[in-house]
């Protein structure tokens, strides 16, 4: 009898699909043996990056690079003003390797460098592809390697995180939009600036965009060139060090986009003809240029390639110790047609030959090594098909993810806003949306990322006040357009982080309505950095509404952080009714109560529920958030016992469009009732 994983004893309608559950599983593992080689374990074998590239010894300096290719390699740069001499041509070794080894006295700091490459047919200038470093020409505005050799390397304050919080709440951010300024912002700036906020904000977890080097500012980090060189826009490798280094001191979890979906397909800066073949790191037929995003797809089935990868995993780890990952673009890297077109609706179609087993065989062993390295790492696939198992156990059968982006959770909070009046909201339908899961599987909840910011999207509170955000956010000022969209932007997030399948993110600026899009420099905005930027003062004001949404988020996240709400796995329905618009449930210790009826208050509104004392912890209608204040807080709320209906009610005051969070108190004696 063919064993059954443990994802299809959990659910039985994968039953038909063992055979190929079965045969990811044994991949992964013949992927594994074929490319260790004499190495122990994945651990010894993901270290391309400790051989390849520009290292210093005792002695002198050496220089590696794989290019199978070529027929000759110059290293040139400013040591040798940038000409081909002989006494600085690499000799070629086994298996496509080149190597040079210069005297110690002839590469300094800061130094800039790259290879001039020939092949049978032609030439051309390249960043070494495990380049620590690269630099942009502000001239030119192409990039050239650069030595980083500083005298005092980098000592870490604080140490490693003993354990990443297991649900994750995650701050996005982008470094260089993370200033004021019209401009692009630094690392330093980010730790003594924004850091902070997000210490007192309560976020346990950062996720870093734009790590990875990438020539074209705009593309957001992910048309990455240089994929072990940290943005040397932001500053330097010792200042990315330091910021990690003292958000670890505060407790807080670091982690990265990392981009092995698709390459850039620049050849000056990137990989794409690194040794005049396209075939070095991608795929040479119809699925070499990804069609929707102009970029290059890795061939997940070459080795070589599988060594690159896993070895970037591992170098974030270790020289900048991240505390994980967030994979982007995991949906592209399943499907041989990106998932695209598709609205996987059955289970065949994760099933059904169109996927890249090579690529499930990579993030498999990525996955597995992460953990290898640091056992208390976080792994986020963004991944939109709904693949099973994807954030399961390897040990059940599972890719083994941590965590899936839920991705159909903002979209669906869009559609809801873009198409529909709020009294028109199936109340039943939203709290599907928002709580239907695999029970095998963590996901990261989110009512926005940066997705909803970019230009040609809006974020929420841009939909729902519109331009009044320009003229109708005093304090003293009443709007009734400005007073819906802020009630209906404290629900949206709250009911979101309430009913989240395990962790809960959002995007920097978003947690106090940050107005505008988000348009990088380009040609057709004049190269302007005014929509690159975050506007903190607005959160600060003291007379802005933008102050009491960032209130209220902070109260928010610490308030389900000291409840530990996220612990229990189990969200318990309590009461849900289509025409009155409200729907109350129960985690953890707190009791939680929307009401998104848009016009109409309840009084003495009657929910079923044990005996019990209940007090006021959050409300989005008290006025230190912007509210009414119409919900007494500091009152005592006690179950009443109803004979003829058996059981014990609570009745509430229920203003419209609130919600309300109630904490379950315990009850020592009968003095308590």
């Amino acid at each position: 009898m063919e064993k059954r994983p443990g994802i299809v004893v959990n659910d039985n309608a994968l039953e038909p699909y063992t055979t190929v559950i079965q045969r990811r599983i044994e991949n992964a593992i013949a992927t594994e043996a074929r490319i260790l080689g004499e190495s122990k374990n994945l651990y010894e074998f993901a270290s391309g990056h400790l051989f390849y590239g520009l290292h210093r010894n005792a002695q002198d300096w050496v220089f590696r690079e794989w290019a199978p290719n070529a027929t000759s390699i110059f290293l040139i740069g400013e040591f040798n003003d940038w000409q081909d001499r002989n006494e600085y041509l690499m000799q070629r070794g086994e298996h496509g390797n080149w190597e040079i080894q210069l005297p110690l006295d002839l590469l300094k700091h800061n130094q800039r460098y790259k290879l001039h490459i020939y092949w049978n047919g032609g030439s051309g200038y390249r960043i070494p592809s495990y380049a620590w470093r690269a630099v942009q020409d502000q001239t030119t505005k192409t990039f050239d390697a650069q030595v980083w050799a500083p005298e005092q390397e980098y000592v870490w304050k604080n140490k490693d995180l003993t354990s990443s919080s297991k649900h994750p709440l995650i701050y996005e951010a982008h470094i260089g939009m993370a200033s004021e300024d019209e401009k692009v912002a630094s690392y330093t700036e980010f730790r003594l600036h924004v850091l902070p906020r997000i210490q007192s904000l309560g976020y346990n977890t950062i996720q870093f965009m734009a790590i990875q080097e990438h020539p074209y500012y705009g593309s957001f980090g992910y048309h990455v060139s240089n994929f072990f060189a940290a943005s040397s826009r932001f500053g330097t490798p010792e200042e990315l060090k330091e910021l990690i280094d003292e958000a670890h001191g505060m407790g807080i979890a670091v982690i990265m986009d990392i981009v092995h979906s698709h390459a850039v397909k620049n050849e000056f800066e990137g990989l794409g003809l690194f040794d005049g073949t396209g075939s070095q790191y991608f795929h040479t037929n119809d699925r070499r240029e990804h069609v929707a995003w102009d970029s290059l797809c890795f061939n997940y089935g070459r080795p070589e390639v599988l060594h690159f990868l896993l070895s970037n995993c591992k170098f974030w780890l270790e020289e900048y110790k991240f505390d994980g990952f967030r994979f982007d673009g995991v949906t592209s890297m399943l499907y041989y047609d990106h998932g695209l077109g598709k609205n996987f609706t059955n289970y065949s179609q994760y099933y059904d030959g169109s996927q890249d087993e090579d690529a499930i065989s990579y993030l498999m062993l990525a996955n597995r090594l992460i953990k290898q390295i640091n056992a208390h790492s976080i792994t986020v696939a963004e991944e939109m098909s709904g693949m099973p198992g994807l954030a399961s156990p390897q040990s059940l059968g599972g890719i083994g993810f941590d965590y899936r982006m839920a991705m159909g959770i903002p979209d669906y909070w869009i559609k809801l806003i873009k198409e529909y009046k709020d009294e028109n909201w199936n109340i039943g339908e939203l709290f599907y949306q928002l709580t239907s899961k695999r029970y095998d599987e963590q996901t990261i909840s989110y009512a926005e990322s940066h997705d909803q910011a970019l230009v040609g999207d809006q974020t929420i509170i841009f939909r729902l006040v519109n331009d009044q955000m320009y003229y109708s956010m005093d304090r003293s000022m009443k709007n009734l357009k400005v007073e819906r969209g802020i009630a209906l932007h404290k629900m949206i997030r709250l009911i979101t982080l309430a009913t989240s399948g395990g962790g809960y993110l959002n995007f920097m600026g978003n947690e106090f309505g940050h107005p505008e899009w988000i348009d990088f420099p380009r040609e057709g905005n004049g190269w302007s950095y005014k929509f690159a930027r975050r506007m903190w003062s607005l959160s600060e004001s003291g007379f802005l509404k933008y102050q009491l949404l960032n209130e209220f988020d902070r109260d928010m996240i610490q308030l389900i952080r000291n409840e530990s709400v996220l612990d229990d796995q189990w969200i318990r329905t309590i009461h849900e009714n289509e025409k009155d618009k409200i729907i109350v449930f129960e985690r953890g210790n707190l009791l939680f109560v929307f009401s998104f009826n848009p016009d109409k208050s309840f009084t003495d509104y009657t929910i079923p529920i044990g005996a019990g004392k209940f007090s006021t912890v959050l409300c989005t209608d008290s006025e230190k958030y912007g509210g009414f204040g119409l919900v007494a807080e500091n009152y005592l709320y006690y179950s009443v016992e109803e004979k003829l209906s058996k059981g014990n009610f609570l009745k509430l005051y229920i203003p419209a469009r609130t919600g309300i969070v109630l904490k379950r108190l315990v009850v020592r004696s009968v003095y308590d009732v």
